[in-house]
């Protein structure tokens, strides 16, 4: 493959990305910031948060069969043209029905409104997944580190645009006009897509993937990797824990700000994401991505920690800065490591599993949070017993209970990563990345699945990484917990 057209494709992908990335969280954004400035309820945005997420869930495994059945560039087109779809309709209800029906949490209109502009977000998930495979496709194995650390980059200005741009419009505009904006904005991917040439041939139908949503074959490739499957649960945790800032940030932030402001300070925040996605360009990940990703999720924990412990703004808004400067590593890792690992042609399989049990996690933490919050932590600590027994560290004002939440969230998540280094399946997966092949990607029929692999995982994925991914396993070390388990039945 021509190495200077791949770039040139990859570079034109990640500026398509940008705009769709920057239209969907645009009005999810805006969609949390409207709902809770109209009801003031936790329980909303917790709702809002937590639906998109479990919209992920349940579709991530069949956006990844879909990525591996079929070329790039369609998915990504298939993808601007759903969203733009769901955000018209969404607009012909705001249209239809009064704001007063639209922001009633006990009528159907609010399920309906929300639920098509989440869906119409969820899309692009389908494109993220076609992106994290287009970088194994486009980018060689020493580069991609710093490829997914662009990717972290685009989404951090896409993160930046967004919130700055999403108080100003619905502090300013209104929810209608809002969407007017998305629609356009959407239109504009799929204009752009069609300049858009990627060079990639027709994937070739994969003999083991019969249906719409290949579970088993996605459960196969991960099984081929020793330790993906740990990294996989390891991350889902993390995102468990993630769950409750999800929740909870928006609610503390409009608390300390109004809507605009409250966006301006989302978007100096958000530059962090830039920050961090520009040094895993700069500089990579290391020789060992696996250990740079543990070392990341226990500062995120320790800012998450620490960052409300006080209700000044100055320090809520820097530790954010820092958190999501934290965010672009750490997503990069885990990208890195399965695009080395997986096989090219079950990528996009592997990277939906990853997204569906990541994402699940967070709606279950944020269903669950949301209410315990504005139900019984946050007036417990407004009581004088709350006060008295938790005033010393988290001083005084009106979200002292999200500060506690979050503290405890935070320590949860040092401890665990923490303890991962402990483990067995982290010596393994640290060693397969560093023994694993590179593999040959082609552009024509090599594109299909990969024989030996698939042949091989049907004798048994013992013997395949015994003799076709890394040497024999070293030897246990006096002291180490036991390994993940290895499922066959999930």
């Amino acid at each position: 493959m021509d190495r200077t057209l791949a770039k040139r494709a990859f570079a034109n992908v990640l500026v398509n990305t940008l705009i769709a990335n920057v239209t969907t969280s645009f009005l999810w954004f805006a969609l949390t910031f409207w709902v809770y400035i109209e009801t003031q309820s936790v329980l909303a945005t917790g709702i809002i948060g937590g639906a998109y997420m479990l919209f992920v869930a349940i579709f991530a495994m069949v956006f990844g069969t879909i990525v591996d059945r079929h070329r790039k560039h369609a998915v990504m087109v298939l993808s601007s043209v759903i969203s733009a779809v769901a955000f018209g309709i969404a607009g012909v209800l705001y249209m239809w029905q009064p704001e007063s029906e639209l922001l009633n949490l006990g009528g159907p209109w609010f399920w309906l409104f929300s639920g098509v502009i989440l869906f119409g977000g969820v899309i692009e998930q389908l494109r993220n997944i076609a992106l994290s495979t287009t970088v194994t496709l486009l980018i060689e194995e020493d580069k991609r580190a710093n490829a997914n650390g662009l990717v972290g980059t685009v989404q951090g200005l896409a993160f930046l645009v967004t919130s700055v741009f999403s108080g100003l419009s619905i502090g300013f505009l209104g929810m209608g006009w809002t969407l007017v904006i998305a629609i356009i904005a959407m239109g504009l991917t799929f204009v752009h897509l069609l300049f858009v040439r990627i060079p990639e041939s027709e994937p070739q139908p994969d003999p083991d993937a019969p249906s719409a949503l290949d579970f088993r074959g996605s459960v196969r490739a991960i099984r081929l990797a020793p330790g993906l499957f740990a990294l996989i649960v390891f991350s889902t945790f993390n995102n468990l824990i993630g769950g409750v800032y999800m929740a909870l940030m928006d609610p503390y932030g409009l608390t300390l700000f109004s809507a605009q402001v409250w966006g301006f300070a989302l978007a100096f925040a958000s530059t962090g994401f830039l920050i961090g996605g520009a040094m895993v360009a700069k500089f990579g990940l290391g020789k060992r991505p696996v250990r740079t990703l543990l070392l990341v999720v226990m500062a995120m924990g320790l800012l998450g920690a620490v960052f409300m412990l006080r209700e000044w703004w100055p320090l809520y808004v820097i530790g954010m800065w820092f958190y999501m400067m934290l965010v672009p590593p750490a997503e990069a890792a885990e990208q890195t490591v399965i695009q080395k690992v997986v096989p090219y042609q079950r990528q996009g399989r592997v990277f939906g599993v990853a997204a569906a049990m990541e994402a699940a996690a967070a709606p279950i933490t944020a269903f669950l949070i949301a209410p315990i919050a504005e139900f019984w932590v946050i007036p417990y600590m407004e009581t004088a017993p709350g006060q008295k027994q938790w005033g010393w560290l988290l001083g005084d004002g009106q979200a002292r209970g999200i500060a506690l939440i979050c503290l405890f969230a935070g320590i949860i998540m040092v401890i665990v990563g923490g303890l991962a280094f402990f483990t067995r399946s982290y010596r393994k997966l640290t060693e397969l990345y560093a023994t694993a092949p590179e593999q040959e990607i082609g552009t024509d029929a090599e594109q299909g699945p990969d024989a030996d692999a698939t042949e091989a995982a049907d004798a048994g994925a013992d013997e395949v990484h015994a003799d076709a991914h890394m040497p024999e396993a070293p030897p246990p070390v006096r002291g180490m917990p036991p390994e993940f388990p290895e499922r066959r039945d999930r």
